[in-house]
């Protein structure tokens, strides 16, 4: 069942793909940039000889900070080819936290965005590691007022059309680390995970390739930021390993998504839950449910309602298959099969070849409906945490990863998500899984995003409260939702107190952060 014959170095992957189908689009983004196999093969080729040319050794260090386009993902094949290292960094991050990555990764060099040049060129002058600066996604860009001139950088795209010197390293070790991506940082500083070309093509050959059958006749329609890594699995490794095609969208957009959709055209279309909510909405205010070309939808990177699964595939006519995956594991755990008797609420089965458990506090089986934490052990599995030893070896315990995720399974091994280890909510000795409560939240008609968090009480220790965002700019009334709460959840569950949000933070990949919202409610009682 699993692909091993995905499972090659990237540069084997692309020199393939040109050969069998070299006219053949692999990567078109929304500015009009468009590569074919052939152009992708050659370029990539050329600008990993240009990082040699200037120094770059193997094993170095290259940070993406790029909007989703294109030129990310040559950026990323050219880095491999050149036996470095890519740092994917957000688009949308701030200073201090592209100063922490660079700095934490020790980076050589940059390919960098004209928007945040001005600032990269601020940060070298205190990173003497960071030696290199490339210019992606445009050229001719003027530095920001204030900022000395400096040297403009190397555009990517001229680099990539003109002959290096020296030909592509191609490493054939997939084992070496090959990425270096920071967790979303849902509960404070972000940590660096080490991850190979093996793990990640893993989880294209047991995951995307076999059940949700991605494959060369596919072209993928992603609003997934690339810097994730559920994006570069999918969005970057499923389509080089394929040879499918893809249009990368800038960013997720409601309507702009429902538009292409009813184009047609695409066959697979990956997620989170937040964006197929939105999706939901959209098409429910009149933007037209029409996915006739779509084969599956995919979601992952937070829990899934089991509410919105039911009414999104009710509406669209389309199987979302949900799955669980982290950045530990090169994304993907579990997915559910298309075709099988699915179980709303579920995330599926553990893909082939993977090892999952579910133990209490002691380490030991729980029975089937219990809960406990989440346990991984497969060749997916991280290398470790970058530069931290000792968080390396509190996640990594004879060979099993340590998700911190509560989970439960039922009889025939459906797994579902519950909630965080640490996120847990504990009332009176009475332990809250705050999914449950958002879910019991999320169904009042009122509701358009919530997020439930602890909060401290002076005689049960914790209580859960609601962070909600009102739907359609409507005057909610709090106690019809604590009302609608007491008719779906114990009396212990049921938010204590309900706070109006403007949003509710999220990472890219969706996950509610908590730690955000715990600031802004500082202060305040629970009514």
């Amino acid at each position: 069942m699993i692909r091993t014959d995905l499972i090659a170095p990237i540069g084997e992957l692309v020199r393939r793909h040109a050969g069998q189908r070299g006219h053949k689009l692999a990567f078109e983004d929304a500015g009009g940039t468009a590569l074919s196999y052939a152009e992708l093969e050659a370029r990539s080729a050329a600008l990993a000889g240009h990082l040699q040319d200037r120094g770059l050794q193997a094993g170095d260090t290259v940070a993406i900070l790029l909007p989703n386009c294109v030129d990310w993902v040559l950026a990323c094949v050219a880095i491999a080819r050149a036996g470095a290292v890519s740092v994917p960094i957000s688009h949308d991050a701030v200073e201090a936290e592209i100063r922490y990555r660079l700095e934490d990764s020790r980076c050589a060099a940059v390919i960098v965005s004209p928007q945040h040049l001005p600032l990269v060129r601020r940060l070298q002058r205190q990173l003497p590691a960071l030696r290199h600066l490339l210019l992606g996604a445009d050229t001719g860009v003027e530095p920001a007022a204030g900022e000395p001139p400096g040297e403009q950088p190397d555009s990517l795209a001229v680099l990539a059309r003109t002959p290096a010197r020296s030909a592509p390293r191609d490493p054939q070790d997939v084992h070496a680390t090959a990425f270096i991506v920071y967790t979303s940082g849902t509960t404070g500083r972000a940590k660096g995970v080490m991850l190979s070309q093996h793990s990640m093509l893993w989880v294209v050959a047991a995951c995307w390739a076999p059940i949700a059958g991605l494959c060369e006749s596919d072209r993928v329609l992603s609003p997934l930021p690339l810097f994730h890594s559920y994006a570069l699995n999918i969005s970057v490794m499923g389509i080089l390993a394929t040879g499918a095609s893809e249009f990368l969208l800038p960013r997720f957009s409601t309507q702009d998504v429902l538009a292409r959709l009813r184009d047609g055209g695409y066959t697979l279309m990956p997620g989170v839950p937040t964006m197929f909510h939105y999706l939901l909405e959209g098409a429910r205010a009149g933007g037209r449910a029409q996915a006739a070309s779509i084969r599956y939808f995919l979601s992952a990177g937070a829990i899934m309602p089991a509410s919105l699964n039911r009414d999104f595939e009710a509406t669209f006519g389309k199987p979302l298959l949900d799955g669980y995956g982290i950045t530990e594991t090169s994304t993907m755990v579990t997915l559910n099969w298309p075709g099988a008797q699915r179980v709303m609420g579920s995330c599926g089965l553990p893909l082939p070849g993977l090892a999952v458990r579910i133990v209490d506090t002691q380490g030991r089986d729980v029975a089937p409906g219990e809960q406990g934490e989440l346990i991984v052990r497969g060749p997916n599995v991280m290398q470790g945490y970058l530069n931290k030893p000792a968080e390396t070896a509190a996640a990594l315990l004879d060979g099993w990863y340590r998700t911190g995720d509560l989970a439960r399974s039922d009889a025939n091994g459906l797994l579902a998500i519950t909630g965080r280890l640490k996120e847990l909510i504990i009332r009176g000795g009475q332990n809250i899984a705050p999914a449950e409560v958002e879910e019991a939240v999320l169904s009042h008609p009122d509701v358009l995003d919530c997020a439930v968090l602890g909060v401290a009480h002076p005689q049960l220790g914790e209580v859960p409260v609601a962070c909600i965002v009102a739907r359609d700019g409507r005057a909610v009334d709090v106690e019809s939702i604590r009302s609608h709460c007491a008719g779906l959840l114990s009396v212990y569950k049921v938010p204590h107190a309900v706070h109006l949000v403007p949003e509710v933070p999220r990472t890219g990949s969706g996950k509610i952060m908590r730690f955000r919202l715990r600031d802004a409610l500082a202060g305040l009682a629970p009514g």
